[in-house]
C-alpha cells in the first residue's frame, strides 16, 4: 500500500504487519489442527488466546475504538489501513486484536448510550476481551433489513422488560464466552412513530427463556471462530427495566448509528481480503504449468491479475474517503459514501476471490486454501448490515431528490 499516513498510524502499521507474519498467519495451520481435537466445535482453539495476549502485548488492541477512554484513539482514517491488513486473516486476526464484530459493533453501543451501571457489567469485560456479545435483531419471518418489520416484542411489566420472539443469524451467540445479548424489538408497535416502535435491551445469556436453538449454516460454514449464527429463541425472558439501552423508542437510532461504523469495518476488511486473494493468485500464476507454459504467461490470466489491482485501488480510495468524511462530516454527511462503499466492497471483493479460485482450480474451492472461506465472508457480507438492493434503493432516491 503506497499512501502515506501520520506517523503513528505508519507505526502501528508496522507493528500490525510484523505481528501477522510472526503470529498470525503460523497460526492458522495451527488453529485448525487444535480445533480438530476439540471436544465441542465452539470451543476456542488454545492458540487464539496466544495471539489475544501477545497483541496485547505489542500494544494492537482495541483499535476501532476512536473514544480514548476506551480503545486506541484512533480516526476512521487512521483505524482503515489497520483493519485491511487484519482482513487477510479474517478468522483469527480481528479476535487477536478485540476488533472482532459483533462485539465492536456493541461496544460502540455501550460506549455511546449504556449507563455507567451497563458500562460496568459489560462493556469493561468486552473490552478487556474477557467475555463475547452477540447482537439479536434479524428474524426469519420478515424482511429484517427494514428494521421497522421487526415482530419481537419487548412488554414493560412493572420493574422489568418481557421479551417474545424468535431471531436468527444472530451472530456470535454459539460463542462459550458469549455472556450478553443486545436485542431489538418493539416496545410500542402500535401507538408510535414507524421508527420509534423499537427498543434494545441488554439480555444476559444465561436468563430463563433463552434458548439457542441452531447453528445457522453460511454456505456450508459454521464460522466456529467466529462464534457462529444461531437461530435464538425467547420465550417470556424477563430482565430488570433498566437494561434498556439508551430510552424506549430509540432503537432505530441506536441500529443507525450502530452500523455506519460496522459497514465501514466490513469494507475495509474487505479490501484485506481481496489482498490475499490477488497474493494467492499471483504465486499460484508463477508456480503452475498449464499448455506447455506457465499459468501467467497465459493471457486471461494476466487480465484477471490487472483487473483485480485496478479494482482493489479503486474500492481503497472509496473507502478512504468515506473514512475521512465520517471523520469531518460524521456518518451523516458521508451517507452516500457509507452506502456507495457497501454496495461496491463486498461485489467487487467477491469477483476478485472468485477468480483467485477459478486459478486454483479444486484447490480453490477446498479446505487446502483459504479462497472458499473468504468467497463465502465476502459474498454474505452483500447480505450483511443491509441487502445491496436496500443501498441501492436509499442512494439513488438520495441522488433523485436533488433534481425533483
Amino acid at each position: 500500500m503506497d499512501f502515506a499516513f501520520d506517523a503513528r498510524t505508519e507505526e502501528l502499521r508496522a507493528r500490525l504487519l510484523a505481528f501477522m507474519d510472526e503470529h498470525v498467519y503460523p497460526a492458522e495451520a495451527v488453529a485448525e489442527e487444535q480445533r480438530a481435537g476439540l471436544a465441542s466445535p465452539w470451543e476456542v482453539p488454545p492458540v487464539v488466546e496466544e495471539l489475544k495476549a501477545e497483541a496485547k502485548r505489542r500494544g494492537l488492541w482495541n483499535l476501532f475504538l476512536p473514544d480514548e477512554r476506551y480503545g486506541a484513539g484512533l480516526t476512521n482514517l487512521q483505524y482503515a489501513p489497520l483493519a485491511e491488513i487484519t482482513g487477510r486473516s479474517p478468522q483469527l486476526a480481528p479476535t487477536a486484536l478485540n476488533c472482532a464484530a459483533p462485539d465492536t459493533g456493541n461496544m460502540e453501543v455501550l460506549a455511546q448510550f449504556g449507563t455507567e451501571e451497563q458500562k460496568k457489567r459489560w462493556l469493561e469485560p468486552l473490552l478487556a476481551g474477557e467475555i463475547r456479545s452477540a447482537f439479536a435483531m434479524t428474524e426469519p419471518d420478515v424482511a429484517s433489513s427494514d428494521a421497522t418489520n421487526i415482530e419481537t416484542r419487548i412488554e414493560r411489566d412493572g420493574d422489568a422488560y418481557v421479551i417474545t420472539g424468535r431471531k436468527w443469524y444472530i451472530s456470535g451467540a454459539l460463542h462459550p464466552d458469549c455472556r450478553v445479548f443486545i436485542v431489538m424489538g418493539k416496545t410500542d408497535p402500535e401507538g408510535a412513530d414507524i421508527r420509534r416502535q423499537q427498543s434494545m435491551v441488554l439480555v444476559p445469556r444465561d436468563t430463563p427463556g433463552v434458548e439457542v436453538r441452531r447453528a445457522m449454516r453460511v454456505y456450508g460454514y459454521e464460522d466456529h471462530y467466529h462464534g457462529g449464527h444461531a437461530e435464538v429463541v425467547l420465550d417470556g425472558v424477563r430482565v430488570p427495566a433498566d437494561h434498556l439501552v439508551g430510552e424506549e423508542g430509540g432503537g432505530f437510532a441506536i441500529a443507525q448509528a450502530r452500523l455506519g461504523p460496522g459497514r465501514i469495518h466490513h469494507c475495509m476488511r474487505l479490501i484485506g481480503m481481496a489482498e490475499r486473494a490477488i497474493e494467492l493468485m499471483c504465486r499460484r500464476a508463477v508456480s503452475r504449468t498449464a499448455f506447455g507454459k506457465p499459468l501467467a504467461a497465459q493471457g486471461v490470466v494476466q487480465e484477471w491479475i490487472a483487473d483485480s489491482r485496478v479494482a482493489v485501488e479503486q474500492l481503497r480510495l472509496l473507502v478512504l474517503k468515506t473514512a475521512w468524511l465520517m471523520d469531518t462530516v460524521g456518518n451523516r454527511g458521508a451517507h452516500t459514501e457509507i452506502q456507495a462503499i457497501k454496495i461496491a466492497t463486498p461485489r467487487t471483493v467477491t469477483e476478485i476471490i472468485d477468480k483467485a479460485v477459478q486459478l486454483h482450480g479444486a484447490g480453490g474451492v477446498s479446505q487446502d486454501f483459504p479462497l472458499a472461506e473468504l468467497w463465502a465472508a465476502a459474498r454474505t457480507l452483500r447480505l450483511a448490515d443491509g441487502p445491496d438492493e436496500v443501498h441501492r434503493r436509499s442512494l439513488a432516491r438520495r441522488e433523485l431528490k436533488r433534481y425533483a
